[in-house]
């Protein structure tokens, strides 16, 4: 009996050996753990947080990754959650946005084997495990404050801020900026609500998670004559944008993602999105960790490697005549080529 069950052990053992060298990884903890600190406004926020995730997202389906996430309800969370994920032996940790940016930068330094990537903040000078990933909206978002001002019909359009940091005033200067334009080649007076590029001030709700505060501000520019809105603020916008469906005469130009996939109840009324690629980013920077390419410093977004854009005119495409979508094709080159300054 006891020379059967040696003899069974041995077939079993050999059967395995076999089965190894004929197996493959199917993703998981061999391809590798992919972790997501987030900002205030949650994973769901379809804006900042959730276009980085869904970066995530398709490395778990392209590359067999596992990627994990947990939720900053407020800045006294960051470190913590940074901390978790060291603790679990995360092999990326992504963090999303420029208030993260201290938090991080000290975990990277105390932890100099660790992978980091961090989007919206550049740090200067780099940190060797840090890859920041930075995007020059105001490229796209002057091209939608040109188209602004060439489809308002009163004459005024307005933008607000999340929170008055960098990442937030670079979309509302490049809008401002290409308003200004539109009027300096027509000879035209579009006024823009909410945003002084040159005093640097403006309309802030000072937080990205309000809703009634998107709408609350939606309602200020509205009755001072803005019939279309761009918000910069996470989920506060969508505020802005429920507000502008039921008022109505009111289109709304989204940030970070196309509007009109991310919520598309508001398809009637998003006349472009100001686009800034996340997602691709963070794809790249997961590819090469997995390729051991992995490389701290600066990712930067442009109009020229399509890291920015502006999204497709979909459903309000008859609003934008032939003359003003090639009018947008030629600054597009003009900023590519460096001859079209985008901000002040």
């Amino acid at each position: 009996m006891f020379k059967k069950i040696s003899l069974l052990l041995s077939i079993l053992i050999i059967a395995g050996m076999v089965l190894a060298a004929c197996g493959g990884t199917t993703g998981g903890d061999e391809a590798g753990k992919v972790c997501q600190v987030t900002d205030a406004g949650g994973i769901d926020d379809k804006s900042f947080n959730a276009t980085a995730w869904k970066g995530i997202q398709d490395a778990e389906s392209e590359l067999g990754v596992e990627g994990k996430y947990l939720e900053s309800q407020n800045q006294t969370d960051y470190e913590k959650n940074i901390n978790a994920f060291l603790e679990e032996g995360c092999d990326l940790i992504v963090t999303v946005g420029f208030l993260l940016g201290d938090a991080t930068a000290a975990s990277a330094e105390a932890n100099p084997d660790q992978y980091f990537s961090i989007v919206d903040y550049a740090y200067d000078p780099t940190i060797p495990n840090v890859s920041g990933q930075v995007f020059n909206t105001d490229e796209a978002a002057f091209l939608a404050g040109y188209l602004a001002a060439g489809v308002t019909q009163t004459g005024k359009v307005g933008t607000f801020g999340g929170i008055q940091i960098p990442t937030v005033t670079i979309f509302m200067d490049g809008f401002a900026t290409g308003v200004d334009y539109y009027n300096q080649q027509k000879g035209t007076s579009v006024e823009v609500l909410g945003w002084d590029p040159d005093a640097q001030t403006g309309l802030f709700t000072g937080n990205f998670e309000s809703l009634d505060d998107g709408r609350a501000m939606g309602e200020t520019l509205a009755d001072e004559g803005a019939d279309i809105i761009m918000p910069v603020a996470g989920p506060v916008g969508l505020g802005t944008a429920a507000f502008a469906q039921e008022r109505g005469g009111i289109l709304i130009i989204g940030v970070d993602s196309d509007w009109t996939q991310t919520s598309p109840e508001y398809t009637d009324i998003v006349l472009t999105s100001v686009l800034k690629k996340m997602d691709v980013t963070t794809l790249q920077t997961v590819q090469a960790v997995l390729d051991d390419t992995f490389e701290g410093g600066v990712v930067v977004g442009t109009l020229e490697n399509t890291g920015v854009d502006l999204a497709p005119f979909h459903e309000l495409e008859s609003m934008v005549s032939d003359e003003l979508k090639a009018e947008l094709d030629d600054l597009r080159a003009g900023i590519i080529d460096g001859s079209i300054q985008t901000s002040p």
